[in-house]
Parts: C-alpha cells; sequence; structure tokens
C-alpha cells in the first residue's frame, strides 16, 4: 500500500565543503559517462561504416550505422525506469555506481569488438547490444547525478548547483573529441582504422577507476536519507509516478525534444555533414565542436544562475524560440565552408540555444516531482524524448539531404517545428524556482 509523501523534517543545510565535494563528484561522474557515448557518436560518423558496413554504400553504411546509434537511445528510457525504480528504494549514491559501471564496461569492450572483416554480420549485432547497454547506463544517469547536486543544494541555488552535472556533458565530449583526434591525426589512415579507433575506448577502463573513486566518497542526499529514515521510501515509484504525474512526464519530455534533437545534429551528425556534404576536413568540425562546447562549461551554470534569478519556465522558452530562430543563419554560415563562421556557428547554436535548456532542464524536470518519486519521474521524463529527438535526428537528417539533394533549407525547417514544440510545452508546465522541494 502506498503511503501518502509527508514531507521530511527540515535537514541541516551541508556544508561549503560537503556541496562542493558532491558538485564536483556529480561533475566528473557526469562527463566519464558522456565521454563513453559521445565516443561512440564520434565514431559512428566517422569510422564505423567502413568497419562494420564495409559491403553497404555510403549512404547505406551511414544510415546504418547511425541507426545502430539510435538504439543507445532507445536504451534510455529503459535505463531510466530501472535505476529510477532502485534511485527512489534504494538511493541516489548506490544507484550511481550502478551506472557508472555499466556505462564503462559496454564502452571498453567495444574497444576489442571484433570488426565485420573478423566476425562477419555477428559484428553489428554485438555492437547493437553493446550500444543498448550504453544507452541503460546513461539513462540512469542523469537523474542521480543532478538530484545529488540539486537534493544537497535544495536550501538555496538549486539550479545553479544542479546545472553543474549538466556542464559534465560537454566536457565529455570535449574529452571523447580530443582522445580521437590525437589518434587520427597522428597516425596514418590505414593505421588509425585497424586499430588507433580503439584506443579511446580502451581509455575508458581508466575512467571507471576514477570515477568510482570520487563517488564512493560521497554521501547520500539529506532529502532522500530523511525519507528513508522515516519510513516514507515509496513502495511503487513506477506505477505511482506515472499514475500521479503523467501530464508532467509527457509535457516535459515534449519540452525536450528541440534541445535533444538539434544537440546531436550540432555535435554528431555535423562531422558527417561536414565531410560528406559540404566537403571539409574532418578537423574543421572536430575543432568547431570542441570550441563551441568549451564555452558550454561557463554558459551552462550561468545559465542555471539566472534561471534562479528569473524563472525556470521563462529562461527555457527563450532558449526555445532561440534556436528557432538561428537554425537557417546556422546552416547558412556553414554553406560558407568558411573555418571561422562555422567556429562561429557551433559556438551561437550550442551556447545562444541548448546551452540555456540544458542548464534549465537540471533543476526543472526533478522539481516537477516530489522527494519519494524525483528520480523515477525525472528519469522518464528526461529520457523518453531521446528514441524521438536525439535517436532519430541524424537519421532524420541523413536522409533529407539525401532526399533533397544537399539543401539545406529542409534541416532548418525541421530545428524549427521542434522549437515550436518544446515552447508549446514548457508554456503549460508549472514555475518550479521557487517551489519548496522538501514537501
Amino acid at each position: 500500500m502506498n503511503q501518502p509523501e509527508l514531507p521530511p523534517a527540515a535537514a541541516p543545510p551541508p556544508s561549503r565543503r560537503t556541496l562542493i565535494e558532491v558538485v564536483v563528484a556529480s561533475t566528473i561522474g557526469t562527463t566519464i559517462e558522456w565521454y563513453d557515448f559521445f565516443l561512440y557518436g564520434t565514431a559512428t560518423a566517422t569510422v564505423f561504416p567502413a568497419l562494420f558496413f564495409p559491403e553497404s554504400d555510403p549512404l547505406s553504411g551511414q544510415m546504418k550505422a547511425f541507426g545502430i546509434f539510435a538504439v543507445g537511445f532507445i536504451g534510455r528510457p529503459f535505463g531510466g525506469v530501472l535505476f529510477g525504480y532502485l534511485g527512489d528504494r534504494v538511493g541516489r549514491k548506490s544507484t550511481l555506481v550502478a551506472t557508472l559501471l555499466l556505462m564503462g564496461i559496454s564502452t571498453l569492450i567495444i574497444g576489442f569488438l571484433p570488426t565485420y572483416g573478423s566476425m562477419g554480420v555477428a559484428a553489428p549485432i554485438v555492437l547493437t547490444i553493446l550500444r543498448f547497454i550504453q544507452g541503460v547506463g546513461v539513462g540512469g544517469e542523469w537523474g542521480g547525478s543532478v538530484l545529488l547536486a540539486l537534493e544537497f543544494g535544495h536550501q538555496g541555488r538549486r539550479g545553479f548547483y544542479a546545472s553543474w552535472p549538466q556542464a559534465g556533458v560537454p566536457l565529455g565530449m570535449v574529452s571523447s573529441t580530443l582522445v580521437w583526434m590525437a589518434f587520427e591525426v597522428n597516425l596514418a589512415p590505414a593505421d588509425f582504422l585497424a586499430w588507433g579507433w580503439r584506443v579511446p575506448f580502451y581509455v575508458s577502463g581508466l575512467l571507471i577507476v576514477i570515477g568510482l573513486l570520487i563517488r564512493i566518497r560521497i554521501f547520500e542526499t539529506p532529502l532522500f536519507a530523511k525519507l528513508k529514515e522515516q519510513k516514507q521510501v515509496a513502495d511503487t515509484p513506477i506505477r505511482e509516478t506515472i499514475r500521479r504525474h503523467w501530464p508532467e512526464i509527457l509535457l516535459a519530455a515534449g519540452a525536450r525534444i528541440v534541445e535533444n534533437a538539434g544537440f546531436y545534429l550540432f555535435t554528431t551528425y555535423i562531422h558527417s555533414y561536414g565531410t560528406k556534404v559540404l566537403k571539409l576536413a574532418p578537423n574543421v568540425t572536430f575543432w568547431a565542436v570542441i570550441i563551441a562546447a568549451g564555452i558550454e562549461l561557463v554558459t551552462i551554470p550561468l545559465y542555471g544562475m539566472l534561471s534562479d534569478r528569473l524563472s525556470r519556465r521563462g529562461t527555457y522558452m527563450f532558449g526555445c524560440a532561440f534556436l528557432g530562430a538561428f537554425a537557417f543563419p546556422f546552416f547558412a554560415l556553414l554553406e560558407t565552408r568558411d573555418p571561422y563562421l562555422i567556429v562561429l556557428a557551433l559556438v551561437v547554436a550550442l551556447n545562444g540555444g541548448h546551452a540555456v535548456l540544458y542548464a534549465v532542464q537540471a533543476s526543472l524536470i526533478p522539481e516537477l516531482f516530489g522527494t519519494r518519486l524525483r528520480y523515477t519521474g525525472a528519469s522518464i521524463a528526461y529520457q523518453l524524448a531521446s528514441p524521438f529527438a536525439g535517436g532519430l535526428a541524424p537519421i532524420i537528417a541523413t536522409w533529407l539531404v539525401a532526399h533533397f539533394e544537399n539543401q539545406y533549407w529542409p534541416l532548418a525547417a525541421y530545428i524549427m517545428g521542434m522549437s515550436v514544440l518544446s515552447l508549446a510545452c514548457v508554456y503549460w508546465l508549472a514555475e518550479t524556482s521557487k517551489k519548496n522541494i522538501s514537501e
């Protein structure tokens, strides 16, 4: 029988040192998990078509590789449900250790996986399974990492504290891209295709150890610890969350559509678009993404702070409108083929649009739910958009470019349509910046 959700007794505010340690642990753990996830995306846009689909023509091989890439996004809602349940039943800390191990080990195995030339059709099948496991791991990671920062920092600037784990996403992307480029640039193409691409995946093994050493030192969040002490932990968090909060889940998922799809168009598909359509050298888009994502390390916390001072909904609606308005200028800048203007396009798109949305999501979505159901509710709402947005975006973009003979206006219209959808969804969400999340 479900017990009514009672407000936990007020917990003493954590010390500044404890809060800093928690935020750092959340951010570094997130960085490691997303290093793994983005590393696969980079490999998909560059070498996986040739390694795992050598008998397909270039377009079909790329579509198949992006198809396996999308499988990771299908796994993310499953991870959100599984680890959301564990996070609301067992605790935030233990669940995050499990997600880190699952993500890191699956990525490490990809580095040892034989390709089509050695294993035949079994190679892409195993690759698909490992990609799904990656998705399950990252699907459970997000909810826990932001809850650590949010629930430790609930006495004050929640938007600012919760946005720091979000900064781990561009940091993971920058790290994976730099490691990938270090081997791609310094090895002969044949050597990189033969073995060099595997080394960045091996690095994941070292990162697992670092992440575990950091995460086992942190404590359970005070809000969940108090809830457990009072025996108010939810008996059936999944059923209760869906029954009580299905409107918030659907609206939050819809609000994520443009952020999630736009991000993977700007950071993953851009490599394929740059080399195959614009005929650019690979390092042009790589460096543009690195610079733009590097700046997000600063802008994401700033937007989180802004959402504390203004409002979650207002800040988020601005980000949606900005991405829609910048869609055509973004691709027009890419069409110049000028490396400096391409960098400018990525910097503006990621920092003027994506960073706004991603920073605010870390507080807006979890604050929609009470402590008993927060991990489950936030994870399901966040991950539900992933298969339909980020997972499909590179596939849809590849098809649009091929069908409309390399014209960019369908891609811009695609982003604009998603912006309108997300704007409408966030309009109907509640404002949460002043909410007492202990209740």
